[in-house]
């Protein structure tokens, strides 16, 4: 494995995600479309076609060339997306912040996948990019999404009303933060 590519499970791996990815996106995305949709903003149907993640990695892919995002693939034997972790946006002076935001494809969930990802990307967020926190939130019935956040460090830290609009409505969310370090911000 090269230096930005993670064995997580056996089969599965996490590595830096690219713009050849985005068929792979869209029939991984289509696949979960119904599993994930309760958790998920109402998507135009253009964001399941490969051109539609095609212009969604190239907006990532941007953020990431400017330092403001970390996209990552789960990717299987055959290199076909089967999740998906991002930090982004990653703030850097006193905050050292980043929010954090994954999925996993339906025919994988439930298999530690998430939480494997998870706490990996948070040691690269610590140990690679020196940041001190990362957030996420969870549509506040979400237990299976809590859950890994739990297993990969993270404490609640309290709720938000109506924080995103996910699934047709203003939903309200539990946050959650892990602390990486207390260490100073580096210069």
């Amino acid at each position: 494995m090269t230096e930005n590519v993670h064995e997580l499970t056996a089969g599965v791996c996490l590595r830096p995600a690219v713009i050849g990815d985005a068929e792979s996106f869209a029939v991984a995305l289509t696949r979960s479309r119904t599993y994930m949709k309760r958790w998920e903003p109402v998507r135009p149907e253009a964001y399941y076609t490969a051109e539609g993640q095609h212009r969604r990695l190239t907006g990532l892919l941007a953020d990431h060339e400017a330092g403001r995002a970390m996209p990552w693939v789960l990717a299987d034997e055959e290199d076909r997306v089967v999740g998906a972790v991002n930090l982004g946006p990653i703030e850097r002076g006193p905050f050292r912040n980043a929010r954090l935001g994954y999925w996993v494809d339906v025919d994988r969930a439930g298999r530690g996948l998430a939480t494997a990802a998870v706490r990996r990307v948070c040691e690269d967020a610590r140990d690679r990019l020196g940041l001190h926190r990362v957030e996420a939130g969870t549509v506040v019935d979400n237990a299976a999404s809590q859950r890994v956040l739990a297993k990969a460090g993270f404490e609640t830290i309290g709720t938000a009303p109506r924080y995103l609009h996910i699934a047709g409505t203003w939903a309200d969310h539990r946050l959650f933060q892990r602390i990486l370090h207390d260490g100073p911000p580096e210069r």
